[in-house]
Formats: structure tokens, sequence, C-alpha cells
């Protein structure tokens, strides 16, 4: 397993990453960095720790509205095709695929979050 020394929130953290899996990684550390600093520049919350639980949170909403919007999709694709047609099902499978990232992605922001001594 490689590690990726990156920073979100101007704060560094050494992330383990699959070998092939560094793009998907930064892109996810992106996002999170974006989350986590547009709340903090909104000015109400101080707290590192608030801030990453809240930023989790908002992309976790974000991921669901996403899956449910392709459950809706694949749905009204299901609906509209003839009878006997076998209906799509790559929605479903996706759905099943992103929650052990989902799940895998908030056990490291809370491992990170851990050992980081300067949660306030």
């Amino acid at each position: 397993m490689k590690q990726l020394d990156v920073q979100i929130m101007g704060q560094s953290y050494l992330l383990g990453c699959p070998e092939g899996g560094e793009t998907r990684l930064l892109d996810a550390v992106e996002k999170v960095d974006a989350a986590m600093c547009k709340i903090r520049d909104a000015g109400k919350i101080k707290a590192r720790d608030r801030i990453a639980v809240l930023a989790a949170l908002n992309l976790a909403f974000e991921l669901s509205e996403l899956e449910a919007n392709a459950l809706k999709a694949s749905r009204n694709r299901a609906a509209a095709a003839p009878a006997g047609a076998r209906p799509d099902t790559p929605a479903t499978a996706q759905n099943a695929a992103t929650q052990p990232q989902l799940t895998a992605l908030l056990q490291r922001l809370d491992s990170a979050l851990g050992v980081d001594g300067r949660l306030l």
C-alpha cells in the first residue's frame, strides 16, 4: 500500500492508498478539503472536529441524493421499457458499490482526525 501526504484545511495527513488509487484518493481529498474550507470560511464554526463532521454529513447527503436520483432514473427507465424487457441494473450496482466507499472514506477521516492533537 502506498502512502500519500495530503493537505486538508491546511493540515498535513499521511494517508494509505492502494496501488492505482492515487487519483481517486486525491479527488476525494480535494472534495473534503473544499467542503471543510467552505464551512470554516462561513465563520460560524471554528473547531476542526465539528467542521469535519459537518463536511462528512454534507458529502454523505450529496452522495445519498445522487444515489436516489440514479435509482429514480433507473426505475423510470424500467417503467418505460416494453413489457418483458430486462430492466437496467447499473444504478443498483453502483449504489451497492458506493456505500462501502463512503464508509471507508468516513473511517479514514475519523482515523486522520483521531491522531490530530489540534482538533480545537
